[in-house]
């Protein structure tokens, strides 16, 4: 059984402060919120997801005009906030576009200009931290233009920033997920150390450009004697019973006891299962999957039940795709919908495509947390999702790192 050590599972004490900017469903504000930040205010132009945030951050001021039109000094007003009070202002602006290398730089890139508004409120709020979460893909793009651009465009707004590619499975999330992360601060904190080490061992392939100014971003465990990764079956295997295309009742019953720590964890303040209904997969896609046994693939398929355009791939390729996972494995990553064209998304003993509920576990979103709109729309939201424990692990090393400047400046104030 894995195990959860007490840095996964507890948040840091002390009111820590943080805005949320192009925050989508609220993954990283609920990571952050167990590190023990308190969002005060979130920007999230689709309706649907900033009604998702706003159900489970209460108390947050969610506003959901386009960042374009919102004004950050009134926004800083509202909050009662001085220029320099603020912690950590956080989010996942689009980034491609915005190098001065790029080819349309100016007012034919609307990708550049969101970045620049997430500049804009970095200039207004001056957080003593600010964080901007991305894909990998992001440090290889334009051959690292837009990446030197980004961290230029901090300094000199008086931010030292590094950056690191972060892999989920390392802060015990059950899929194979990474993330490019830019941590910076101000008034000589070392962005270095706002980065988290990893917690547990993973298996892991790098499939993408990881060198940047000379160095390998890929943050690696340390030590050997890390726990092992958390598995599928730990993360899902008490939830309910369900066949192809069953609906069942919006509140379920759990399917046994928790049986480990990650459940222990999902199900804290949780009274019954929602969000666990199983969307109705073809005859033709329920023939392929009896063939394909936990762990296998589409090269497990007899050639005529295959998509037209998979018959002449390399058995080499896709290797994800009509997948079934494999218990004590990772998943893949989750995307946007769990079509098993895509990835390994059938469930592994039951025959049937994963849940939102489900999906949700794999990116490590608590039983608790209520999705918004249509079955489409909920699986969307948790596939753009931060997963909650990555940005927990990432708001607790920026939490240690505020906590121990402000005991130096206590120091100060007292020699």
């Amino acid at each position: 059984m894995s195990q959860f050590n007490s840095s996964e599972m507890h948040g840091t004490a002390g009111l820590l402060t943080s805005l949320d900017l192009f925050a989508g469903a609220g993954g990283l504000s609920e990571g952050l919120r167990e590190a023990g930040f308190t969002s005060l205010y979130a920007n999230e132009i689709s309706p649907r997801y900033a009604q998702t945030y706003a159900t489970n951050h209460p108390d947050t001021h969610v506003d959901s005009r386009d960042i374009r039109k919102v004004d950050a000094r009134k926004v800083r007003s509202l909050l009662g906030l001085k220029r320099g009070e603020l912690d950590l202002i956080a989010g996942g602006p689009p980034c491609q576009g915005f190098s001065i290398n790029a080819p349309k730089r100016s007012t034919e890139d609307s990708r550049n200009h969101l970045f620049r508004e997430y500049l804009r409120f970095v200039s207004e709020f001056q957080p003593r931290t600010v964080m901007i979460e991305n894909v990998p893909g992001m440090v290889s793009f334009e051959g690292g233009a837009t990446l030197d651009a980004i961290l230029q465009s901090l300094k000199e707004l008086g931010y030292d920033a590094d950056v690191r590619i972060l892999y989920a499975p390392h802060y015990g999330i059950p899929q194979t997920r990474w993330r490019t992360i830019i941590l910076g601060g101000r008034n000589g904190l070392n962005p270095a150390a706002l980065f988290p080490e990893p917690l547990r061992q993973a298996p892991m392939r790098v499939n993408f450009t990881s060198q940047f100014g000379g160095k390998n971003l890929v943050n690696f465990p340390r030590s050997l004697t890390l726990p092992s990764h958390v598995t599928v079956k730990d993360a899902i295997g008490d939830l309910p019973v369900l066949c192809n295309g069953e609906i069942g009742d919006a509140i379920k019953v759990y399917r046994q006891p928790a049986d480990n720590p990650y459940q222990q964890l999902m199900r804290i303040g949780s009274t019954g299962v929602t969000c666990h209904e199983a969307a109705r997969l073809s005859k033709v896609n329920l023939d392929r999957m009896s063939y394909i046994p936990p762990g296998g693939n589409w090269t497990d398929i007899p050639e005529e039940l295959l998509p037209r355009g998979m018959r002449m791939a390399r058995r080499s390729d896709h290797t994800k795709r009509y997948g079934r996972v494999n218990p004590d494995g990772l998943a893949s990553t989750i995307l946007t919908k769990c079509d098993p064209h895509w990835g390994a998304y059938f469930h592994y003993e039951q025959d049937r495509a994963f849940t939102v509920r489900e999906a949700a576990r794999l990116q490590s979103f608590p039983d608790t947390y209520a999705f918004s709109g249509s079955r489409v729309e909920q699986y969307e939201q948790v596939g753009n999702a931060v997963p909650p424990l990555l940005g927990a692990a990432v708001g607790r090393a920026i939490a240690d790192v505020l906590e121990n400047s402000r005991k130096a400046e206590r120091k100060i104030k007292v020699a």
